[in-house]
C-alpha cells in the first residue's frame, strides 16, 4: 500500500510493540479460505477524462423514476420535492454542519432543529419532539426502549401488520435488553391483554390500510399503566387524525416522504414525538428556545441524553447524527407546503390510490387484500404470482409494486401511488396488468 506513508521501519517498530512479529500474525484468527490468494483484480490506472466516462457508463445502467412507472412503496415514496428544497440545503452552511455542540456559533442550526421540532409535534398533535432519528426503523425501536425505562413494563406486543423490517430491527436493537416482544395479528383483534404492556401499531400498516386505533385505545386503556406507540406516514396526518387525538404516549416513523427523494431507499430520517412525560427519556438531541443575557432569543441544547453528552450508564441511547441535512429538507418541504399544501398532496394520494384500486379490481382474479379504507397504498390479492408480475411488467418499464407476505403465508402486490401519478400513468399500469396471460 504505497499511498500510505508508513516506511517498513515504522511498521516493523509497531508490529515489535504489539507484540507480534509480522502483519499475518494480526489476522491469525480469519479462516484460510476467506483470506484473499491474489491481486486484487484492478484495471490499469486512468486519466481524469477516462475515469469519468467510466464512471458515467456505469451510472447511465440505472434507471431513474423519472424515465419510468413506479408503484414502489414499501416504507420508502416517490413524492414530489419542489426544486427550492434541494437548492436550499446545498446551501454551505447547511451542507457542510455536521452538528451543533458550541451552542454560541450554531444559532442557525438550532433554530431550524427547534422549528423542526414544533412542526413534527404540530403534525402529531404530540408535547414533544428529539431532533430526528436514524430512520423510522431505528426510531420504533427507541420508543420502545423510552417506554420501558419510564414504565419499567417489559411484555411488548407488536401488530404483525407493522413494516416487518421495522420488526427486525426491533429485535436486533432490543437484544438483550429483557424485553419479552411477542408479535400477534391485528387482523384477528386479539392485539390486547390483560397484563400492562408496550403496544406498537402502525397506521396505515405496512398494506396500506388504515387501523382503528381509536377502538385499540381504549381496550389498551382498561389498563392504565399500558402504554400505546404509534407508527405513522407523516404525509397521511395532514388528513388522517392526529395521533394525539387517540391518546398515544409515542409517536414515531418515516420522515423520507417529507421532501426527501426515494435515491437507493435512503439516506432516511425517522421522527420521534411523544407526550411531556417520556421527554427525560427521549434518545439524541432536543433544542430549546430561551434568551440570552441581553434579552435576545437564543436557541441551545436542553436535553443533551446521548452517550457523548453524558455519563455513558446514564445516556438514553447511543444515537450520533440525528440526519440533519434530511430532517432540514423536511423542514423546508413542510415550511414552502404549509397546512394547505400538505394536506393537498394527501388527499391527491387518496384520490390516485384509489382511481387505481377500483381500476385494477376490474381486472379478473385482483382483489383487495382487505375491505379496510387505505390512504396512498394497497395490498392487492392476485391471480398469479406478484413476483411473476413485476418480472413481466419490468422489461416495459412498469414498476408495480412490492411482493410482501402476511405472517399466515398469504403473498400479496403491494401497491403505491402517491400525488405524481397522472391518469395516465395509473391507466397504462392497469392496460399493461391486463394483457398478462392469467391461467
Amino acid at each position: 500500500m504505497a499511498y500510505i506513508a508508513n516506511t517498513d521501519k515504522d511498521r516493523k517498530d509497531m508490529l515489535e510493540a504489539i507484540g507480534v512479529k509480522d502483519f499475518k500474525d494480526l489476522i491469525s484468527n480469519i479462516p484460510d479460505e476467506l483470506l484473499l490468494k491474489n491481486d486484487l483484480n484492478l484495471s490499469s490506472p486512468l486519466s481524469e477524462l477516462e475515469l469519468n466516462k467510466k464512471v458515467l457508463n456505469i451510472l447511465s445502467q440505472n434507471k431513474s423514476l423519472n424515465c419510468t412507472n413506479s408503484f414502489l412503496g414499501g416504507g420508502v415514496y416517490d413524492h414530489f420535492v419542489p426544486a427550492a428544497v434541494d437548492h436550499l440545503i446545498s446551501r454551505p452552511e447547511f451542507l457542510t454542519t455536521y452538528t451543533p455542540y458550541q451552542a454560541e456559533v450554531s444559532q442557525g442550526t438550532l433554530q431550524w432543529i427547534f422549528e423542526y421540532q414544533s412542526l413534527i409535534c404540530e403534525l402529531t398533535g404530540m408535547d414533544i419532539s428529539n431532533a430526528g432519528m436514524y430512520d423510522g426503523a431505528s426510531a420504533t425501536a427507541e420508543a420502545i426502549l423510552v417506554a420501558f425505562r419510564k414504565t419499567k413494563i417489559s411484555n411488548v406486543i407488536i401488530s404483525d401488520t407493522i413494516n416487518p423490517k421495522y420488526l427486525n430491527v426491533i429485535k436486533t436493537y432490543t437484544e438483550g435488553s429483557g424485553l419479552n416482544i411477542t408479535t400477534v395479528p391485528f387482523f384477528k383483534n386479539k392485539l390486547v391483554t390483560d397484563t400492562p404492556s408496550i403496544y406498537v401499531v402502525q397506521t396505515p400498516n405496512y398494506f396500506g390500510f388504515i387501523e382503528d386505533i381509536f377502538a385499540l385505545e381504549k381496550q389498551i386503556r382498561q389498563n392504565p399503566k399500558s402504554v400505546l406507540i404509534s407508527i405513522n406516514d407523516p404525509i397521511s396526518l395532514a388528513l388522517l387524525n392526529s395521533p394525539a387525538e387517540y391518546n398515544a404516549d409515542i409517536v414515531v416513523g418515516e420522515g423520507q416522504s417529507l421532501g426527501n427523494k426515494p435515491y437507493y431507499g435512503g439516506p432516511l430520517f425517522g421522527f420521534i414525538a411523544s407526550k411531556l412525560d417520556f421527554s427525560r427519556n427521549l434518545p439524541g438531541r432536543i433544542v430549546g428556545a430561551t434568551n440570552d443575557v441581553e434579552g435576545k432569543k437564543s436557541y441551545c441544547l436542553t436535553l443533551q441524553g446521548r452517550e457523548q453528552h453524558i455519563r455513558r450508564d446514564k445516556a438514553t441511547s447511543n444515537i450520533c447524527s440525528n440526519q440533519a441535512l434530511c430532517s432540514l429538507a423536511a423542514t423546508i418541504y413542510m415550511c414552502l407546503l404549509g397546512k394547505q399544501g400538505l394536506k393537498e398532496v394527501a388527499e391527491l394520494c387518496v384520490k390516485n390510490a384509489h382511481y387505481l384500486a377500483k381500476e385494477i379490481k376490474k381486472i379478473p382474479g385482483f382483489s383487495l387484500a382487505d375491505d379496510k379504507p387505505f390512504f396512498k397504498e394497497f395490498a392487492v390479492v392476485t391471480p398469479v404470482s406478484p413476483e411473476k408480475i413485476v418480472e413481466m411488467l419490468a422489461p416495459k418499464d412498469i414498476y408495480p409494486g412490492i411482493p410482501v407476505k402476511y405472517t399466515n403465508g398469504d403473498t400479496y402486490l403491494l401497491i403505491a401511488a402517491t400525488e405524481k401519478k397522472s391518469k395516465k400513468d395509473m391507466d397504462d399500469f392497469v392496460t399493461e396488468l391486463s394483457k398478462i396471460k392469467y391461467p
